[in-house]
């Protein structure tokens, strides 16, 4: 059996689907520095998805795959190029503008990223704390996505408690709080174990079918992408 499932995934979907976001970038660079200092993360990329598909982009480190998904959810602006999120340009928008781009935008990463003094429950509820959402509401919303990902009986156990697959599952969960139409995950499974990643990349699989979200997979493991995407880019040198 694998070391991570906890309970069952349930079917029952933790919102409505919803159309995904598309995703589009148009002759994006990337140069960190300046003069003989300066180095080209990126380098005339072009690439788009389809709302409600997969991206795999895989490549090994130091292709450029982090800046990518930096660019994407607005931490780094492009030296040039467009970056467009459902056609809107979000290249130098102000950051007022971003922080509510961002909320449409879930996040996973390779080592998980939960506060290891809040429990399950607590680091779920953390974005929709953030947002404003009422106590009873909150609590709600956090008992359905812990259901969703398997993790039901598990909300009142803290990080350290969980194997590393189920920290992955409250990851997702905690990406899904604010029932976004983009998730972006680097390296998501690249610290699991291969059964482990499988139920993982199940479960995303679940999130794309059954919610509509758009997914942009990072990933140097051509298995993932194999398993998971429905396009493909392959990343070298920053292209």
């Amino acid at each position: 059996m694998p070391s991570s499932p906890g309970a069952p995934a349930t079917d029952s979907a933790p919102a409505e689907p919803r159309t995904g976001t598309r995703v589009e970038l148009r002759g994006v660079s990337k140069v960190f520095g300046s003069g003989k200092k300066a180095t080209r993360a990126l380098d005339d990329v072009t690439l788009s998805v389809e709302p409600g598909r997969v991206l795999g982009v895989i490549g090994y480190s130091g292709a450029g795959k982090s800046t990518l998904i930096r660019l994407i959810n607005g931490l780094e602006t492009p030296s040039s190029g467009e970056v467009l999120l459902d056609g809107t340009d979000i290249a130098g928008m102000k950051e007022r503008k971003l922080r509510e781009v961002r909320r449409d935008i879930g996040m996973i990463f390779q080592q998980f990223n939960l506060f290891t003094s809040r429990t399950v429950a607590g680091n779920v509820a953390y974005p929709l704390e953030l947002a404003g959402m009422g106590r009873a509401e909150r609590k709600a919303r956090v008992a359905e996505l812990l259901e969703f990902v398997g993790l039901g009986d598990r909300g009142g156990s803290y990080p350290e408690q969980l194997s590393g697959g189920q920290k992955q599952r409250v990851g997702i969960a905690r990406a899904l709080a604010t029932n976004p139409s983009l998730l972006l995950a680097d390296e998501a499974t690249s610290a699991l174990d291969p059964e482990t990643t499988a139920d993982v990349l199940e479960l995303l699989r679940r999130v794309n079918r059954d919610l509509g979200v758009t997914i942009v997979l990072i990933t140097h493991e051509m298995s993932v992408v194999r398993a998971i995407a429905d396009t493909v880019a392959v990343m070298e040198d920053g292209r």
